[in-house]
């Protein structure tokens, strides 16, 4: 018996020495497919190449728009489908089979958005390449400016965008023809944008930031000559390009415009929109499902907010209590922004200890915090832009503060913080670039549902920080987390069951401490970007219902820190996916 059990061993450790070169060798193939795969991508998103400290393409501007480079996306997801087919997906190892899975879903979703005709709608108010341009061309975003041929980069780029602008107008112009055109209060907001950006003096242009802040060691001849040429662009290229821009949307778009607020009010709307719930929450629910959680989580968040209001001794319904934390004067202490980034400041390092107890690995990127600037902040939210340890370039968390004495502490700042900055995007991000494990596509691609629902259970981590001690601070975590709830609720509606803009900023003012003007905003986010705002509360309840599962079946085995290191260790993923490799890793403890 021993000699047999001796001889068998052998032949299996044989058997696994040939299917670990298998192994190995499918590997070693589907890794240089999936890096072919990446390069290609850059070559068709520039703009992305720069984000991630690529500079090979930093003069290009895509012509996204046009039917052309619509085309030439089709040919790529549908060749790369194809070539998937190529691999055996058993054979790969489990680091691969997850990026197969991957890329799987995202080249069969991107050939499913092919049916619709969304290069229609080809900005709004809130996501818009002449922002990007903006921010790219200021001379302290994503776009480097370190040396001559940076400067010389931009100017060849930025050369394309009034070529991007004419596609632009071109598809407002046939989605006009088709019926499907952007709410007229959206478009009332756009053409300011644009009229913003018009100068007559190339020194007072957001484009002329680079020239102020141009390295002190270029030759003179040089950094003459790059003074001319940026005067030149923004005179004859920039502010011609935001102008003809504003002007269209002002005579010819604006008129055409519809008054209803969502997408099932357009020809093929609703098909739309079922779509965008898909891509942002990388699952098949139908919009009526994620409708009815946002109903039940609403009213379970509200009876938690009446608790705090007890707590606190304040006479008055819940509405009356929103009010009082909106308009008291106590909760304003600011003067300056710069007392607000202070304030962000210093709750990162009132939780930094706890950190180190939740997490076992933390980001080599830089972090900072930084105001938004002047020319988006009246319509911008706070965000977070990634950094990138290869360009050497911090990861950012924007801040708008229109007046720093009306800036509420009571609006959430320790679970915004948490969400946007630390541990939220700036964990997810960075640690997943810089984790060269991965395939590049991995290390810096996301998915709505699971970026965002990291971020938005972050916040729920507060008291572990040490945070949320002031009942007012926990408060304002609970008005983020309803504020989620509320957009399960007011996106379907908008866009499938026809309810108003009016009617949503009610209904979001009578659940949640927001001023008008700030349900405002948010409202008419949700209508220029449907499905977007699904994603975080979608992602968030999968990741803690994840917790709660494992913590219950795997008892004194489980560990908060290998658990978050089990969730970011692989980047971001499809939920279905993202649910598989968590069943297998708790599987693994036990």
């Amino acid at each position: 018996m021993k000699r047999i059990a001796i001889a068998f061993a052998l032949t299996v450790g044989l058997f696994a020495c040939k299917q670990g070169n298998k192994t190995n060798e499918d590997s070693s193939k589907f890794g240089a497919f999936l890096e072919t795969y990446y390069q290609d991508q850059l070559k068709l998103s520039p703009l992305q190449a720069t984000v991630v400290g690529d500079e090979r393409y930093n003069d290009l501007l895509p012509n996204d728009g046009s039917v052309a480079v619509i085309a030439e996306w089709e040919k790529f997801n549908t060749r790369y489908l194809d070539s998937l087919k190529n691999y055996d997906r058993a054979s790969l190892s489990a680091n691969d089979q997850l990026s197969f899975d991957n890329l799987k879903y995202q080249l069969e979703i991107n050939l499913e958005g092919d049916k619709y005709h969304f290069e229609y709608l080809p900005f709004n108010q809130f996501e818009a390449l002449p922002f990007t341009i903006g921010q790219l061309g200021s001379g302290t975003g994503a776009q480097p400016f370190k040396t001559v041929k940076n400067y010389e980069d931009w100017l060849k780029r930025v050369a394309a965008f009034s070529i991007w602008a004419d596609t632009a107008i071109g598809n407002f112009k046939k989605g006009i023809t088709a019926g499907i055109v952007l709410p007229k209060i959206l478009v009332e907001k756009m053409i300011p944008q644009m009229q913003s950006m018009i100068v007559t003096d190339p020194k007072k242009s957001l484009f002329y930031g680079p020239i102020d802040l141009m390295p002190k060691t270029f030759s003179a001849a040089d950094k003459e000559r790059l003074t001319k040429e940026y005067a030149n662009s923004i005179l004859t290229v920039i502010v011609p390009t935001y102008k003809k821009l504003g002007d269209f949307l002002q005579n010819e778009y604006l008129p055409k415009t519809r008054t209803t607020s969502g997408f099932s009010s357009m020809p093929g709307g609703s098909e739309m929109y079922a779509f965008e719930v898909k891509v942002n929450t990388t699952t098949n629910k139908t919009p009526e499902e994620i409708y009815q959680t946002g109903l039940s989580e609403v009213a379970r968040i509200r009876k938690a907010m009446d608790s705090i209001k007890n707590v606190v001794g304040f006479k008055g319904d819940l509405k009356a209590f929103f009010e009082y934390m909106k308009e008291d004067k106590k909760f304003m202490p600011y003067h300056e922004p710069k007392e607000v980034i202070a304030a962000f400041e210093e709750i990162h390092q009132r939780m930094q200890p706890n950190l180190k107890k939740m997490f076992l690995h933390e980001p080599k990127t830089p972090f900072e915090v930084r105001q938004t600037e002047a020319f988006r902040a009246a319509s911008a939210s706070a965000e977070y832009n990634s950094g990138s340890l290869e360009a050497k370039r911090a990861g950012i968390f924007y801040v708008p503060i229109l007046d720093a004495t009306k800036f509420n502490t009571t609006s959430g700042m320790e679970s915004l913080f948490l969400h946007e900055a630390i541990p939220g995007h700036h964990y997810q991000i960075s640690l997943t670039q810089e984790n060269t494990q991965l395939p590049k596509f991995r290390r810096y691609g996301g998915h709505n549902a699971y970026v965002e629902g990291w971020a938005l259970y972050c916040e729920s981590l507060g008291k572990e920080l040490g945070l949320y001690t002031d009942p007012y601070q926990y408060m304002g975590a609970l008005g983020d987390e309803i504020h989620r709830a509320i957009r399960l609720v007011v996106d379907v509606a908008i866009h499938s069951k026809n309810m108003s803009r009016e009617e949503a900023i009610k209904y979001m003012m009578d659940n949640e401490a927001i001023s008008e003007q700030g349900a405002t905003a948010e409202i008419e986010r949700y209508m220029a970007i449907p499905g977007q705002a699904l994603g975080y509360k979608t992602g968030a309840m999968k990741i803690a219902s994840l917790r709660k599962k494992y913590e219950a079946s795997l008892g004194t085995k489980f560990n908060i820190a290998e658990f978050h290191n089990e969730v970011l260790k692989d980047g971001s993923l499809p939920l279905a996916v993202f649910e598989a490799k968590m069943d297998n890793w708790a599987a693994s403890k036990n």
